[in-house]
């Protein structure tokens, strides 16, 4: 899912004065070292301060990935669990490392689809009984 109409509609807002920087360069610190050290560095400069370049940083999350579920990951990393996981969600957010501005940009879903009659993991549990 490609989420730029909503990034149209943010940045209009904050360039007619709407929305304020404050509600939109708010990246969390954890976000911004994602960004430096998981990212990858577009050539496309930040919509807001037009200072940096945007990175794009990718999300991982599903049952199967236990730990992993909620991590950022390169696209090296991507390719490797798409090989050898089950279907997982990932979410690839922009962000300027210098203001702080980020942005949902897309959401898609990688991983091998479970074979036919193949119970999902967490289903597979047995009830503990008395």
């Amino acid at each position: 899912m490609d989420y730029s109409l909503q990034r149209r509609a943010v940045l209009a807002d904050v360039h007619s004065g709407r929305t304020g920087l404050f509600e939109v360069c708010d990246a969390s610190p954890y976000l911004t070292r994602a960004a430096r050290y998981h990212g990858r560095t577009t050539d496309v400069p930040c919509p807001v301060c037009r200072r940096e370049r945007l990175a794009l940083v990718n999300y991982v999350y599903g049952e199967s990935l236990g730990h992993v579920s909620g991590q950022a990951k390169t696209d090296a990393e991507l390719t490797r669990m798409d090989a050898a996981q089950e279907e997982f969600s990932v979410y690839t957010v922009e962000v300027c490392r210098a203001c702080g501005w980020n942005h949902l940009d897309s959401s898609y879903v990688l991983g091998a689809e479970p074979a036919p009659g193949r119970q999902p993991r967490r289903a597979r549990r047995r009830a503990v009984t008395d």
